[in-house]
């Protein structure tokens, strides 16, 4: 099911690619998907019309060209763009340069400006000693880089301003503005600009001249000038023509015309959540199928260049590449050569330890050979000329595979295997741990390849038996357009995950907070993904929350609720989240606890933690039930008081309490927190009360109102606090307040979340009411403006992404389904 602006998506379960993919407006399709670092995504419909690329939009080049007989027709990606330098930046080359904190007079920008007085200190410029190497840590800086150039010598193309700043920056090269922004960027950005400035350089001595202010948060600077080179290889390259693509929960799929043949392409990232030592192997497949188009027999060959950015965090960073050949498994592995095992935590950040690989089953078919860049392996292969070398060193190197199908008719299959070895994927209170798959140390990441290539056949029927299984019950329970949503969460939602097992030998499936703020193991990420893991593996969702429970239990966290989170990616070594969540994180660790025990038919998990809970509840009996100016999850709508729907995580908290209790035989707890969560719930209504509706706030305005999404657990864990006629007023309510693009979060603003919409519509009795809520959610997921992958924060006006991407908590789309298991 695509993602653009066609007018008609389905042909038999199906997406039919739009005819002109440049008009095309969507969302991003996720081909290889395992963890936050090892994840490539297409941002076409087409895959041949755009560079591959990380989640985080950062180029991870894969391409795919196929011959057959003299032609050659590429069907996937596009080679990334490369550059030379024309005035190198710290990424390559280090460089001094002029600067002063304060204003300066006269014509600061022009080449003949006299800077002497200025201090002279070496770039980049900013407040990390880590990435600083002149420290600035006032309001504004202004820096003057004199270099020499001579235009003449310069390749033909445009000439481009290379720069990462933070903040508000504007920019001149010899006395003309070329840029200026308000904001900051955390990369390495190349503004394409109408002003020519190579028509702007000189003979001889030139000046960059940049005026930064630093308004809030980090400062940095560092700028240079740079030429995009144009690829020549490509250019005897036809494009394949796309016929279809699917998405679907485990794989996304492509059909291809490349001149008398038919090729389909596969990419499967076998994420099967019930059998866990292939949910924790990083390898993903891509299956190839050809065949003959006119009956006749066709020289067919394939090629699968991978650029080796995929194993690092910045294009500069120095790699190793090697070619190996050992039990039956061809395989290229590349590096960097510095290898920091957790040495960088954050957002928008990619791994730049541990190895990549490319691997195939051996045969006198199959080449695979280094290239020094991911066009000159794209050109050794048009040209036939592919180099012998074992290793090579360097940046951006080409990562190339070759398979000759010999004479093509009928159906001829093949696959590759691209994997990724972390050696260590997390630190746990300050112990490096392994990967799930490798936890004890004695295994390898080839042993794994040569597994997935032994399972092969029975890891592909399970996954087309999955994708199955949960498009029949999307389409059964919501229709055609909740089970695409439903696909297109699966991987995502699984893939923002590290699963590992703790020094205690207990699972940990941590979340990272990918594009929020970078944390790992948020209890607001937990909750709303939870519908997922609770409906195919409640031990996933015990590993969301083993590390919670082991932080306030070891005595490292002494509040009497839940931390917010475990630290920063993939540093879990206590919360850095500058603020708590008090009855938000509480009530998320309760109620979760009840679910599990609900789905699994007993209540050991809570038993084992019921001192925990015990403390918890207790806190959100006396301070949940008109909570204090506070943050919950939707922390982004900034502090409120007396939240109603806050309370009613509460409520709802201080009930599956009690049904815990009964599960566990404590028949008098039982009856007094059930007995308490009704007397909450009674209260509730009548200070929320506001007509035809519930308002935001006890005591707010009348006109205000919010989704009460936490009121979907009432019914579904028997808890029965509320009366079903709160849930029906406010769905009947909430029909006349949606927008194009969904129902808004609140009556404050009209952006929405659309994990927290599906929850909603959960409550709804009939499906005509569900659908009401769903197909504006399939608007936005099909029609966004937004090249991201699914976003749970939008706008509802116009479906443009507000934040947040790739995030865990999709796997609340599943809420539905879940609900009608636990309430038939």
């Amino acid at each position: 099911m695509a993602h653009c602006q066609c007018a008609d998506f389905f042909s038999n379960g199906n997406i039919v690619a739009c005819a002109d993919a440049s008009k095309a407006n969507c969302a991003l399709l996720p081909l290889i998907t395992h963890d936050s670092y090892f994840s490539i995504w297409s941002s076409t419909d087409q895959l041949n019309q755009s560079t591959t690329v990380h989640w985080t939009g950062a180029p991870q080049s894969l391409v795919g060209i196929i011959q057959v007989d003299q032609q050659f027709y590429r069907f996937l990606g596009k080679s990334p763009v490369t550059y030379n330098e024309v005035l190198p930046t710290t990424q390559s080359v280090a460089y001094e340069a002029r600067y002063s904190f304060e204003r300066p007079g006269g014509d600061w920008t022009g080449v003949d400006y006299n800077d002497q007085k200025w201090a002279k200190g070496q770039a980049p410029f900013g407040d990390d000693g880590h990435k600083a190497k002149t420290s600035w840590k006032t309001d504004n800086i202004w820096m003057r880089r004199s270099f020499e150039a001579d235009p003449a010598k310069l390749d033909k193309g445009p000439v481009l301003l290379n720069i990462s700043h933070d903040d508000n920056v504007e920019v001149y090269l010899n006395g003309k503005e070329i840029f200026h922004k308000k904001g900051w960027t955390d990369s390495y950005i190349k503004p394409k600009k109408s002003i020519d400035l190579k028509g702007l350089l000189k003979a001889g001595k030139n000046v960059l001249a940049i005026h930064c202010a630093n308004t809030a948060g980090g400062a940095f600077l560092d700028a240079g000038l740079v030429q995009p080179v144009r690829p020549k290889a490509l250019q005897q390259v036809q494009l394949a023509t796309q016929t279809n693509a699917a998405v679907k929960a485990t794989q996304t799929t492509y059909q291809f015309k490349a001149g008398a043949v038919a090729l389909d392409v596969q990419f499967v990232s076998p994420l099967l959540l019930d059998k866990m030592d292939v949910l924790s192997r990083p390898v993903s497949y891509i299956e190839y199928q050809v065949k003959s188009l006119d009956g006749k027999q066709h020289q067919v060959k394939l090629f699968l260049g991978v650029s080796s950015d995929v194993a690092v965090n910045q294009p500069f960073e120095q790699v190793v590449a090697f070619r190996k050949n050992e039990g039956g498994l061809s395989y290229l592995q590349t590096g960097t050569t510095a290898q920091p095992i957790l040495k960088k935590k954050g957002d928008n950040v990619r791994i730049n330890w541990g190895y990549f690989y490319v691997g195939a089953k051996s045969s006198d078919r199959l080449k695979q050979y280094i290239s020094t860049t991911a066009q000159e392996g794209v050109a050794a292969f048009l040209q036939n000329k592919i180099n012998t070398a074992a290793t090579m060193q360097g940046k951006g190197l080409g990562l190339n595979t070759v398979e000759d199908l010999g004479m093509v008719k009928d159906n001829a299959a093949t696959y590759m295997e691209l994997a990724y070895d972390e050696r260590y994927a997390v630190q746990f209170f300050h112990e490096n741990l392994r990967p799930w798959w490798n936890k004890d140390g004695k295994q390898t990441i080839q042993g794994e390849m040569l597994r997935a290539a032994k399972e092969h056949d029975q890891v592909l029927a399970s996954c087309n038996q999955l994708d199955k299984s949960i498009n029949e019950k999307g389409i059964k329970t919501g229709g055609e357009k909740y089970a695409h949503l439903l696909n297109l969460a699966y991987r995502q939602s699984i893939a923002a995950h590290a699963i590992v097992q703790s020094p205690k030998g207990e699972l940990l499936f941590l979340s990272k907070e990918n594009f929020s703020n970078g944390s790992i193991n948020t209890v607001d990420i937990t909750y709303p993904s939870s519908p997922l893991y609770l409906l195919y593996n409640p031990d996933l969702l015990k590993g969301m929350m083993n590390g919670i429970f082991y932080y306030s239990e070891s005595g490292r966290w002494e509040k009497p609720f839940p931390a917010h989170d475990l630290g920063t990616y993939p540093l879990a070594n206590g919360q850095t989240y500058g603020e708590d969540m008090p009855v938000e994180e509480a009530g998320n660790m309760v109620i979760l606890s009840a679910a599990i025990a609900s789905v699994e038919g007993n209540a050991d998990y809570a038993k084992k933690h019921w001192n925990t809970l015990t403390t918890w509840t207790d806190y959100l009996a006396t301070q949940g039930m008109d909570p204090a100016n506070q943050l919950c999850t939707d922390d982004f709508a900034g502090h409120l008081a007396r939240n109603a729907n806050l309370s009613i995580k509460a409520i709802e908290a201080v009930g599956a309490y009690g049904k815990l209790a009964g599960m566990l035989g404590k028949k008098d707890i039982a009856e007094k927190y059930s007995a308490t969560a009704k007397q909450m719930a009674a209260k509730w209504q009548q200070m929320a009360d506001a007509g035809d509706h519930y308002t935001l706030t006890f005591g707010g305005p009348k006109s205000s109102w919010s989704q009460k999404y936490n009121l979907v657990w009432d019914k579904m864990l028997g808890i029965n606090a509320f009366p079903s006629t709160v849930a029906a007023k406010e769905l009947a309510f909430y029909k006349n307040k949606q927008l194009a693009f969904g129902l808004p979060l609140d009556s404050r603003k009209t952006y929405t979340k659309s994990d927290w919409i599906m929850w909603t519509a959960s409550m709804a009795t009939s499906r005509s009411d569900f659908d009401t809520f769903i197909d504006p959610i399939y608007k936005f997921a099909t029609q966004t403006p937004d090249r991201v992958p699914l976003s749970d924060w939008h706008e509802t006006t116009n479906g443009h992404q507000v934040g947040f991407q790739a995030r865990s908590v999709v796997g609340g789309y599943y809420m539905r389904i879940l609900e009608q298991q636990l309430t038939k």
